[in-house]
């Protein structure tokens, strides 16, 4: 389009640097502005043509993309763990937001999924459950460090139950350390109160969603996994294929290879060499790793076709840990297989050609 803007917008704050760039990818305007709605909209009430922006996933990025998706043709919202392009050279508020409208210009840009409105309270309570569930995880990680570091043992649950807490209190000697214990038993308490409350809160409002009954269907995916893949991944469309899937929750395999060709009597010929594989992607989403993971630990142990599916594969000679990851990658492709066309699952799923 001769008429198209590509605008950059380095966000903080206080304020936003913007950067505007016409249909040759030519530097026409730069702005500070406010970081206030009324702002930012009446800067681009100025502006002529179809409007492209992007900016940086980060904590203002949820508020400005449904800002602004109303009042321009396109809201990008880029993944900053892959602009290689702001980390090189000098760096500033004006050069990051010029090279920003760079990189839209050029269509370089790793898109962040900002879709669905219909799931925001349940997105909103998913985001309150897994942050209470991570600091109760911490504090008892706490606790238990308190008593190793006084040589006690403290192996299983019985640590936190409440019926046996004066038990192991009394098993530490000094009063400031056995002080310290207390609070951090008196913030397990109403960590675990705040946990319950929310996982209720988030059962009722996954509740009102068609698709978690679908997705319980699978094995080994419960009410809580089945509510949070619907939080976070909140439409199976936006995934093409198992692949796009793998790599956004950390179960796709890195493979490295180089000197690919040689040339053999004149002609040229690809080697042999074997893929390298160099582990599992590292930019992930890692609270849907841990439900894809946390579900194949479960159906290991649990009689049915997945458990049957795993033993298969650690009878044919696979580690138990990659058997696991096998049987993680296959749960991720069914669940995506069932939401998608929004089918029951059968047994049958877990054929190689059906996943």
């Amino acid at each position: 389009m001769n008429d198209a803007k590509y605008i950059g917008l380095d966000v903080h704050q206080a304020t936003i640097s913007a950067a505007v760039l016409d249909s040759a990818g030519k530097l026409v305007m730069e702005a500070i502005l406010e970081t206030k709605a009324e702002t930012i909209l009446q800067f681009l009430r100025g502006l002529r043509g179809s409007l492209h922006v992007t900016l940086e996933e980060g904590t203002w990025a949820a508020w400005l993309h449904d800002l602004l998706q109303p009042h321009v043709t396109r809201v990008l919202v880029c993944d900053p763990r892959k602009n290689a392009l702001l980390k090189a050279g000098n760096k500033s508020d004006r050069i990051d937001a010029h090279k920003l409208a760079e990189l839209l210009y050029m269509n370089k840009l790793n898109p962040v999924y900002h879709g669905e409105q219909g799931i925001r309270t349940l997105k909103e309570l998913a985001r309150s459950y897994l942050t209470i569930t991570r600091d109760l995880t911490r504090v008892m990680s706490r606790l238990k460090a308190i008593y190793r570091s006084w040589a006690i043992p403290c192996a299983g649950q019985q640590v936190y139950a409440p019926r046996f807490r004066a038990e192991w209190l009394a098993k530490i000697s000094e009063a400031g350390v056995r002080r310290r214990a207390e609070l951090y038993y008196q913030q397990f308490d109403s960590l675990a109160a705040l946990r319950q409350g929310a996982r209720r809160e988030l059962l009722t409002e996954g509740r009102k969603h068609l698709n978690t009954r679908l997705l319980q269907q699978i094995s080994s995916i419960g009410p809580i996994r089945a509510v949070l893949l619907l939080a976070l991944m909140q439409t199976p469309n936006r995934f093409r294929t198992k692949r796009q899937l793998w790599a956004y929750c950390g179960l796709a395999l890195r493979t490295y290879t180089s000197g690919e060709y040689r040339i053999v009597g004149g002609q040229l010929k690809r080697s042999k060499k074997v893929l390298a594989i160099r582990g599992l992607n590292r930019n992930h989403n890692h609270d849907l790793k841990n439900i894809f993971k946390g579900a194949a630990t479960r159906a290991a142990s649990t009689a049915g076709p997945f458990q049957d599916f795993y033993e298969a594969c650690v009878a044919r000679g696979m580690k138990p840990h990659l058997a696991r990851l096998t049987l993680a990658r296959k749960i991720a492709a069914i669940t995506l297989l069932v939401w998608k066309k929004g089918v029951r699952f059968d047994a049958e799923h877990l054929k190689q050609q059906a996943a």
